[in-house]
């Protein structure tokens, strides 16, 4: 968890870095396309969501929800100045792995990657585990196709999350954070994102950083349905999912 007081001074870096007072527009608009955008697939895609529960209740036991602490960010207003204010919630995905699975071995391959100690292969730093032994049939199935994530549409009908926007991050992550790398939560985290649709588990932690801070400063409406839409052929495409 993170310090109160650390959280505090984290604001205060965030606010100071980007200007959020002349975006009301933006993020009224933004939060229509949310609400809209996530309502209607949650009730388009409910027989997938149905039978993905149905296949994770019988590949192995355990709840079909999996609920993780993350880190991310919401806008607040007072007296007419918009800041970003730091704070945690429980992000929703399809169970892919066993029941409890231990989290130690992410979290070390995390650390090794945010320090710059994974291997680089032929197509880059890999930010996901690869032969995870933890994770079930059904859930390499759900990872590769992304499928995991949809729960998340709950999150962005919650104002938890946006459609689009920087990755919420594990606490554990957030750890390994330089001042510079904060300036990324100064936007609601997302379901997809530049990140996912430029680098996708083949940049290094630095890299992946940067792109999302590049989202940050250039945002608009424009550029969230672009990323939108080159999310379906990442997706389809299979790259950087494990």
């Amino acid at each position: 968890m993170i310090q109160e007081a650390r959280i505090s001074e984290l604001q205060r870096l965030v606010t100071s870095q980007t200007g959020e007072n002349d975006r009301a527009l933006y993020h009224l608009l933004k939060r229509c396309v949310d609400v809209f955008g996530a309502g209607l697939l949650l009730i388009v895609l409910s027989p997938v969501l149905a039978l993905i529960a149905i296949l994770i209740k019988l590949d192995s036991p355990g709840p079909v929800i999996f609920k993780q602490e993350r880190v991310g960010a919401r806008r607040r207003t007072n007296v007419g100045v918009a800041n970003w204010e730091i704070h945690h919630f429980r992000m929703f995905k399809f169970r892919s792995m066993v029941h409890n699975a231990d989290q130690s071995a992410h979290q070390a391959y995390i650390k090794a990657f945010a320090e710059g100690r994974i291997e680089q292969g032929a197509s880059g730093a890999k930010f996901k585990m690869t032969k995870d032994r933890r994770v079930t049939r059904v859930g390499q199935i759900l990872r590769r196709t992304s499928l995991d994530e949809l729960p998340q549409l709950v999150n962005v009908l919650r104002g938890e999350m946006s459609l689009v926007g920087p990755r919420p991050v594990p606490t554990y992550e957030v750890a390994k954070y330089q001042d510079w790398h904060y300036e990324r939560l100064a936007a609601l985290p997302g379901m997809t994102g530049f990140w996912q649709v430029r680098g996708r588990s083949q940049v290094s932690f630095d890299d992946m950083i940067a792109m999302d801070i590049e989202y940050v400063r250039t945002r608009s409406l424009q550029l969230d349905i672009m990323i939108l839409l080159l999310t379906i052929p990442a997706v389809l495409s299979g790259q950087g999912a494990q």
